[in-house]
């Protein structure tokens, strides 16, 4: 009797956990359709081709060696981990029934794919930050990188047994382990590719570039928003009981709640702000709600949950105004909703876990940005010297989709700018 239950306990287990990655793996088409919709017409092809092929080049690679770098069976220290590649063999039938503190309680192979969808979202993020500058095959060059060695690495030191575990480094589903690390590889690569054509004027004056279709941008919102309930529900790891079915609930109970309140505050700011409610500071400010309850989506109350959403959607539309301000030129917001509200996320955990410090928090959200933002950067540099990353003036006016993709996204209209 106890072997058949521990044995549909795991199975329920693994169920969870599966769906809860083909949520996250859905947020692929959230990415893709947020993205399309904030560029310009000629840039529509290859900012969804960019999206469909880094999805595929980081699943491959994260199964060939990234899993293994964030998540060694013998790491070298807390620092390093080790190197093996592919997958090994799943749980047993008597792994499973011996039951006890070490037994497992879902497949091996779940965890692999739960976590290699985490992978390809914390490339995406970096995907709409360089969005209509940076040609599609150097950036697939650098997702290689990121998703083999630079993202697994603060994924051991954290989620992986490594130092920042050991520290007391508190990030339950990843405010900083995916989205501040997504987007610290994003200014990196911002920062080398430089703004978009006509984006700043001489005198420091900010031109909009309005993005061509803003109904798939809000799909890309909302599809987003569904699959952050398996991102932070799923980080649970475990259903199969009423505590932790209770647990789940909770989770999703708060990561609604907080990308509602992110909403809410973004859309009346806009409004005070420019007379008008800002469907673009609308859809970004429940993705700020969403990255801020990612650190701690169990521990607050329901209240708690919306206050932490609520102030993320506050920073994060003074957060785009600023990135303008100092010429980061970010089409989606990228950096400043998985940033700057990433970084608001990870401290909002002391609210209400009291396993987590201050110290430890600071030096967690440290370690990570500098180790995402100097890798990317020297691997960056050394992609630009051997395959350049942006393309010509010319090319860039005419669109990135003919330059690199021979098609256009709305071959109907005349959509040249």
């Amino acid at each position: 009797m106890e072997s058949n239950f521990l044995q549909l306990s795991y199975a329920l287990d693994t169920f969870y956990f599966l769906v809860s990655a083909v949520l996250v793996m859905w947020m692929a088409a959230g990415f893709a359709m947020l993205e399309a919709g904030l560029v310009r017409s000629k840039n529509t092809v290859e900012i969804l081709t960019k999206n469909a092929l880094l999805y595929s080049v980081a699943c491959t690679v994260y199964l060939f060696v990234g899993y293994n770098v964030m998540y060694p069976g013998d790491p070298i220290s807390a620092y390093l981990p080790n190197l093996s590649f592919l997958l090994g063999a799943d749980n047993t039938v008597e792994a499973v029934i011996a039951g006890g503190d070490d037994a497992p309680y879902y497949s091996g192979m779940s965890d692999f794919i739960f976590q290699a969808v985490f992978a390809a979202a914390t490339m995406s993020i970096v995907s709409g930050a360089i969005a209509e500058r940076m040609k599609l095959w150097p950036f697939l060059v650098f997702a290689v990188v990121m998703t083999a060695i630079i993202y697994p690495m603060e994924g051991y030191w954290k989620w992986g047994g490594g130092w920042l575990d050991q520290l007391g480094f508190q990030d339950f589903a990843g405010s900083v382990v995916v989205h501040m690390a997504g987007a610290a590889a994003a200014l990196a690569a911002v920062i080398m590719v430089g703004p978009r054509i006509g984006r700043y004027g001489p005198n420091g004056e900010v031109r909009a570039i309005p993005g061509a279709n803003l109904p798939m941008a809000t799909l890309g919102m909302f599809i987003l928003w569904m699959g952050w309930f398996g991102f932070n529900g799923g980080s649970e790891l475990k259903v199969a009981n009423v505590d932790e079915a209770n647990a789940v609930a909770k989770i999703f109970v708060n990561t609604n709640a907080a990308a509602a309140a992110g909403m809410i505050v973004a859309a009346l700011l806009s409004k005070f702000k420019f007379g008008k409610t800002d469907l673009t500071m609308v859809i970004n400010g429940a993705l700020a709600g969403l990255v801020a309850i990612t650190a701690e989506p169990l521990a607050p109350s329901p209240g708690l949950a919306v206050f932490v959403g609520a102030v993320g959607g506050a920073i994060v539309f003074f957060s785009v105004m600023f990135m303008d301000k100092i010429r980061i030129d970010d089409p989606v917001g990228a950096i400043s909703v998985h940033g700057t509200v990433g970084i608001w996320g990870i401290f909002a955990v002391l609210f209400s876990n009291g396993d987590a410090t201050f110290t430890g928090q600071l030096i967690g959200t440290l370690a990570t940005f500098a180790w995402m933002f100097i890798a990317s950067i020297i691997v960056l540099f050394i992609i630009d010297k051997v395959m350049g990353l942006r393309p010509s003036t010319e090319e860039e006016l005419e669109g990135m989709d003919m330059k690199e993709c021979g098609m256009e996204a709305y071959p109907e209209f005349d959509h040249k700018q």
